[in-house]
C-alpha cells in the first residue's frame, strides 16, 4: 500500500492529528494523538501538543506535515499507559 501524502495547507490550528513515528525522547509512539496549537506562517512547521488523560502536557513538539497525519473519522481511539516523572 502506497504511503499517503499530505500537504501543508490541509492542517489548521486546533486540528487533532496522529503521530507518524515514535519520538523516543518523549516516549511518544506512532499513533499517539496530539493537537496543533500553532502553525508557523509558511505552514511548513507546527507546534503539536500531546497530553495525558489527566490533562498534563507530555510534550509540545515542533513537527512538519511529514511527522503527522489527520485523524480519520472511522478510526478508533486507543488508550495506553504512560509513566510520568
Amino acid at each position: 500500500m502506497a504511503k499517503k501524502r499530505y500537504n501543508t495547507n490541509m492542517f489548521e490550528e486546533l486540528d487533532t492529528v496522529v503521530l507518524n513515528h515514535n519520538v523516543e525522547e518523549y516516549v511518544l509512539k506512532k499513533g499517539d494523538i496530539g493537537t496543533i496549537v500553532h502553525l508557523y506562517g509558511d505552514k511548513k512547521a507546527m507546534e503539536v501538543e500531546f497530553i495525558a488523560a489527566s490533562g498534563k502536557t507530555i510534550a509540545v513538539l515542533t513537527l512538519t506535515y511529514k511527522d503527522i497525519r489527520p485523524m480519520a473519522k472511522n478510526e478508533i481511539l486507543h488508550v495506553r499507559g504512560f509513566a510520568t516523572a
